[in-house]
């Protein structure tokens, strides 16, 4: 931001959330000739409250085109569990509300085509809205066209005078990626149907301080998101919310449901009860995001000192997942490829490269069975299920899994 201004309100940012310092991308993974160029930039990575509409949001010295570019590296379908999640939406929202083959589905940042695939099968039309090309390109090869576009009011506005309507418009992990997020907002009115339903999926503020998730604060994350600041952004573009459902995803997720102001849809208990849970939490209050910088500190504390002791005891440190929560972990503690030997990763993107700011080096899951780690720190903390379901291998040779949020905990 050129000055400290809320976002979205536009009211001054007086209130810092935290500070991580200086860092590089989070998915700008290191050829080996870019690492030896020397040339990685960082940029500051601080977040503030807003004290008007408590939008918590964090600087954007980067643009946005500058981080979803031809070489985005993160592919949904490389985690079966999103695609599993991402196949029950689809069951869940077609009967719902009765799509079929005259509907019209339209994802926003649909990515690989990991969700709008299942609409595809299920014989419901769809267009992915995606501003990364190289995933775009993967997605139509799975049969579901796509735009290659940021979607704000202008390019709704092209959409709509084409005649484009949507039955339903969702919006997963893509809210808080956006730097002007009335902007965004007010494109899905335009497009969406007068009885049209939008839904929005996004990690929960109140789920990152309570368990201290500050790892998936880094630069495409533009936005941290409550019930609370996401009804403001709602109403004042036409929009409301009319139910909500909690998911495990990401570490604790919101489904917001949402329609334009004079629809039919009634509002639920569900969403009324999650107003009133942010209240008893406090976050319409600015003192309630004073302590979490302290609560950041035990953690990496926490974590620093495993990692000393490991290597005090000479055993091998290894990751899995080369994943953007994991970089803005290490580099936020000062972890080098000194105390990780390296991280595996299963998208083909990311292997053969060095993790951003840490140059760990990312290899193909088969390595770990080469290299034998003592321990294998598990960056995507949301996966965690999944990863040891995967690699049990690792106690072949006593190996165990190490989770460090919201703290270091070995697990045999």
């Amino acid at each position: 931001m050129t000055s400290l201004a809320c976002r979205f309100c536009h009211a001054p940012l007086t209130q810092l959330f935290l500070d991580l310092g200086d860092q590089p991308l989070a998915n700008s993974y290191l050829t080996p000739a870019q690492l030896a160029a020397g040339t990685e930039r960082a940029y500051p990575l601080r977040t503030w409250v807003c004290g008007t509409c408590f939008l918590v949001q964090a600087e954007d010295p980067v643009a946005a085109d500058d981080i979803f570019d031809e070489g985005y590296a993160y592919f949904s379908s490389y985690s079966e569990s999103w695609v599993a999640h991402a196949k029950r939406y689809a069951a869940a929202m077609t009967a719902r509300f009765s799509l079929g083959p005259k509907s019209l589905v339209i994802e926003v940042a649909s990515n690989d085509g990991y969700l709008l695939q299942h609409f595809v099968a299920a014989g419901v039309p769809v267009l992915g809205i995606e501003p990364t090309a190289n995933t775009a390109e993967a997605a139509v090869a799975r049969g579901v066209p796509t735009e290659v576009m940021f979607f704000n009011a202008a390019t709704a506005g092209a959409l709509a005078a084409r005649g484009v309507a949507a039955d339903l418009m969702a919006g997963n992990n893509v809210l808080a990626h956006v730097p002007d997020i009335g902007d965004f907002v007010a494109g899905f009115p335009i497009v969406l149907k007068p009885e049209g339903v939008l839904t929005f999926e996004f990690p929960h503020l109140l789920n990152l301080i309570e368990k201290v998730q500050f790892d998936t604060i880094y630069h495409e994350h533009f936005s941290y998101l409550s019930l609370l600041a996401v009804e403001k952004v709602l109403r004042a573009n036409g929009m409301r919310p009319f139910d909500i459902e909690l998911l495990p995803t990401h570490g604790g997720s919101l489904r917001v449901f949402c329609a334009h102001l004079a629809s039919s849809h009634a509002e639920t208990q569900a969403l009324r009860d999650l107003r009133a849970r942010e209240h008893a939490a406090g976050l319409d209050r600015l003192e309630t995001y004073g302590g979490f910088a302290r609560q950041v500190e035990a953690v990496q504390h926490d974590f620093l000192a495993f990692l000393a002791k490991a290597k005090a005891e000479g055993k091998t440190v290894a990751a899995y997942g080369a994943a953007a929560k994991g970089n803005t972990f290490l580099n936020s503690c000062g972890v080098t490829a000194a105390d990780i030997v390296a991280a595996f990763d299963a998208n083909p993107h990311k292997q053969d490269r060095f993790l951003p700011g840490s140059h760990i080096p990312t290899l193909a899951p088969a390595k770990v069975a080469e290299i034998r780690p003592d321990y294998l720190v598990i960056l995507p903390w949301n996966l965690k299920d999944e990863i040891m379901g995967q690699l049990g291998l690792i106690k072949d040779w006593g190996g165990q899994f190490v989770v460090a949020t919201p703290r270091t905990e070995v697990i045999g």
